[in-house]
């Protein structure tokens, strides 16, 4: 079920799932055993142009959009790389949108051309302890350097920042302007932010930023890591937009996040079913496949109808965005599914295959644990479902 996929789209499916063909369930479940990043599927994507798809192709790219990125994310998780859907949220995503849509142009020349080809890698710092889904918090703050007021100085702690081990560059989310300030000279809640491009290897290399990695239960082919920043040296020219002016650069980062996750979801679902369906038919007791008992068959075939349906709200919500039209319900309508489907055919998955989803033989415990995060990350279900109450049915706003 296609929905009229534009050739594109369907140039780059065919293109990951044949790279994903040769990595099997067993070399993610070793990965994700192992606690060790996917380094061969990562450098055989990226030679293939696969993290580069919405570069412009005056940088090296695929000047391709979210949809087409969308797409190949799905692909990849449907293959069982399920934890590899942070491959295009976190390098693609924050970092080849964000520049191709707000980056200056010698931001653009440094840095694009080496997304396009799978050499550089990106993360994102937004989440703080202190303000998790409700951003508008952060106090991680950017101040101009007294004595070289071209550098700004970032101060502060993030926490849940994943493949900050990996990455050469990262999109750090800052006030320069803190809260209070903006609420006594009565700017917008959302004034003060900026967002700057932050060379990881060299403030690492300086002691400036530090990384604390937080033992989790799933996707531990990568870090998610409390961050420290400690004066973090970061040159003017590395502003991403405005400075006081990126609440709306980072809104527009949000946007495909969410987007990018449900494609994960609906590509999670897939994997899930494959599995559960292959050993339905496969698995007979009572002298006939389990598949064949209703009450093995029917659930799974209604999270197929929901997983579909999944599907198609987000290549319009993908579509929507490369089209510079309004997203945001879609992109959360399409959020909300893709996390409760995933989650819901991974946990069906566990059903199915019974005794033996316990056991490591099989990718199912793999997938049901990779599934869960996803209801919570890059936002929390309940506040996609207040936005859906608020901004679709508009209901009295409960925070």
């Amino acid at each position: 079920m296609d929905f009229d996929l534009p050739e594109s789209a369907l140039a780059v499916r065919e293109g990951v799932a044949a790279v994903a063909a040769k990595y099997d369930h067993a070399y993610w479940s070793q990965c994700e055993e192992e606690h060790r990043f996917p380094q061969e599927i990562f450098d055989d994507l990226g030679r293939g142009g696969w993290f580069g798809l919405c570069v412009p192709e005056e940088y090296g790219g695929g000047g391709q959009g979210l949809l087409e990125l969308a797409v190949a994310n799905m692909t990849l998780c449907a293959s069982g790389g399920v934890a590899g859907t942070f491959f295009y949220v976190t390098t693609p995503g924050f970092g080849a949108m964000t520049l191709t849509r707000h980056g200056s142009e010698e931001q653009k020349q440094r840095i694009l051309p080496g997304l396009a080809d799978g050499t550089v890698q990106f993360c994102l710092a937004l989440t703080e302890p202190d303000a998790g889904s409700n951003a508008i918090e952060i106090k991680t703050s950017a101040r101009r350097d007294p004595d070289n007021t071209d550098d700004f100085l970032i101060k502060g702690q993030k926490i849940w920042i994943s493949n900050v081990e990996n990455a050469d560059w990262m999109v750090a989310v800052t006030r320069t302007i803190p809260a209070a300030e903006t609420k006594a000279q009565g700017l917008p809640r959302t004034a003060g932010f900026t967002l700057f491009l932050v060379d990881v290897k060299q403030a690492l290399a300086d002691g400036t930023l530090s990384y604390n990695p937080i033992p989790k239960m799933g996707s531990n082919i990568l870090h998610s890591s409390q961050v420290f920043f400690d004066d973090v040296r970061v040159p003017a020219e590395n502003v991403i937009g405005e400075v006081d002016a990126g609440f709306g650069v980072l809104w527009d980062v949000l946007n495909p996040e969410r987007i990018l996750a449900a494609s994960g979801g609906i590509g999670t679902a897939d994997a899930a079913l494959k599995i559960a369906c292959d050993y339905a038919r496969e698995r007979e007791v009572f002298g006939r496949p389990i598949g064949a008992n209703q009450g093995l068959q029917f659930p799974l075939a209604q999270l197929k109808a929901k997983t579909e349906l999944g599907r198609l709200m987000t290549y319009q919500a993908a579509w929507l965005f490369d089209q510079g039209r309004p997203c945001g319900n879609e992109a959360n309508v399409a959020k909300l599914t893709g996390a409760q489907v995933g989650w819901e055919a991974a946990n069906q998955a566990f059903q199915t295959l019974a005794g033996m989803a316990y056991s490591k033989e099989y990718p199912v415990e793999r997938i049901f644990r990779d599934a869960r995060i996803a209801k919570n990350i890059p936002v929390a279900e309940e506040l996609v479902l207040a936005h859906i109450g608020t901004a679709m049915l508009g209901l009295p706003k409960s925070y």
